[in-house]
């Protein structure tokens, strides 16, 4: 999504933002009750018997995401935001389902060990999985992989065949075939993000946003098969091996993940693409994006077709549909703060993406005729 951060960033020399942090203000859980469940109840072969400690990933933007620490086992805790949440948003206990039976066929998936949904212990659900260790790409370069020739281009090229290869497991074989319900899924997902628009709507932005839904839902692909869906799949949801840019090792974020039409984490993934054509229009979700050397989204388009075997002439309204569905997290993320649920302070100036990305998508639609 679009990034209040500063618009101007050398991928080569400017530093990352710190992976972990202080807990942010009135982000903080009830620790002790915390560490208290997760000593009782975490597998045995966890050794939990060391001092326990808490930092902040904060990176995200919406879920809370927290690296607790039992002497050397490292292990990350989610659980979501605080406030009033959009239906079927957040779903830890979803996440937890996948991440604890796709670990076994896809190793990007970090394992899930343990799903607690009683309030009393952190105030909403949350699950807590393996950490991973890796670097995630947030526009910058990290230097840790400067070396590589072609750095770029290479991690973009293995996310795509990451990707790929998610799209073509078979859910039965994961014990996943019960996540979703495939028939009608875009259809559900238009309609659905309506709704969550409505609940959230910025008067100044609801005609446009209207009318691109309007567009949107007259046009509908059909669908050609059915797979896992991520629903948020980019750059910054993945990890690379520093030593290796030519394989993910790791996604993130899968609460929303479900059974449905693939093309839609396609069309999520060209949504925050950059590419050398846009100018001043980057579409990278984090600035330095654009000269970080990724292939194109022709060429991301074309290799994703070739590993699938997936007819990719309808890219364009999977493209068009993630930049209006982003466009209404901004606004739901913006409306977060505004109520007080949120004291991230990036998300007082975040709204003002939205326009730009309704207007993105009505482009996008307006090329396909």
């Amino acid at each position: 999504m679009p990034d209040p951060g500063p618009l101007s960033v050398d991928p080569f020399r400017d530093a990352p933002p710190a992976e972990l942090a202080a807990v942010r203000p009135g982000e903080d859980l009830d620790w002790p009750a915390i560490e208290a469940y997760l000593r009782e109840h975490l597998p045995a072969e966890l050794d939990t018997s060391g001092a326990f400690e808490v930092l902040q990933f904060p990176g995200g933007s919406a879920n809370l995401t927290y690296r607790v620490r039992f002497g050397a086992v490292e292990l990350v805790l989610r659980r979501p935001p605080f406030g009033t949440l959009a239906p079927g948003a957040h779903d830890m206990k979803r996440e937890y389902k996948v991440l604890s039976r796709l670990w076994k066929r896809f190793d990007r998936a970090p394992r899930a060990y343990l799903f607690c949904d009683d309030p009393a212990v952190a105030g909403a659900d949350f699950f807590v999985m393996e950490r991973r260790h890796g670097e995630v790409v947030r526009g910058v370069v990290p230097e840790s992989m400067r070396a590589h020739p072609k750095v770029g281009r290479r991690m973009g090229i293995a996310l795509v065949e990451a990707m790929a290869e998610f799209h073509l497991l078979d859910p039965s074989d994961c014990g996943l075939a019960d996540l979703g319900r495939p028939a009608g899924f875009v259809e559900r997902q238009v309609a659905g993000w309506k709704k969550r628009w409505d609940l959230v709507a910025i008067p100044d932005h609801d005609a446009a946003m209207c009318a691109v839904h309007a567009r949107l839902e007259a046009s509908l692909p059909p669908a050609q098969r059915v797979s896992f869906v991520h629903n948020d799949l980019k750059l910054d949801n993945c990890m690379f091996d520093p030593a290796d840019p030519d394989r993910v090792i790791a996604f993130f974020d899968w609460d929303m993940t479900t059974l449905g039409d693939p093309l839609i984490d396609l069309g999520t993934l060209l949504n925050y693409w950059p590419d050398p054509s846009d100018g001043d229009r980057s579409r990278g979700s984090h600035p330095g994006m654009e000269s970080m050397g990724l292939p194109t989204r022709a060429e991301v388009t074309a290799l994703y077709a070739e590993r699938t075997g997936l007819d990719v002439k309808h890219a364009g309204w999977y493209d068009a549909f993630a930049q209006w569905k982003t466009a209404t997290v901004v606004a739901q993320l913006h409306h977060r703060w505004v109520v007080g649920s949120s004291t991230d302070p990036r998300m007082e100036v975040i709204a003002a993406g939205v326009p730009a990305l309704a207007r993105a998508a009505m482009h996008l639609l307006d090329e396909l005729g």
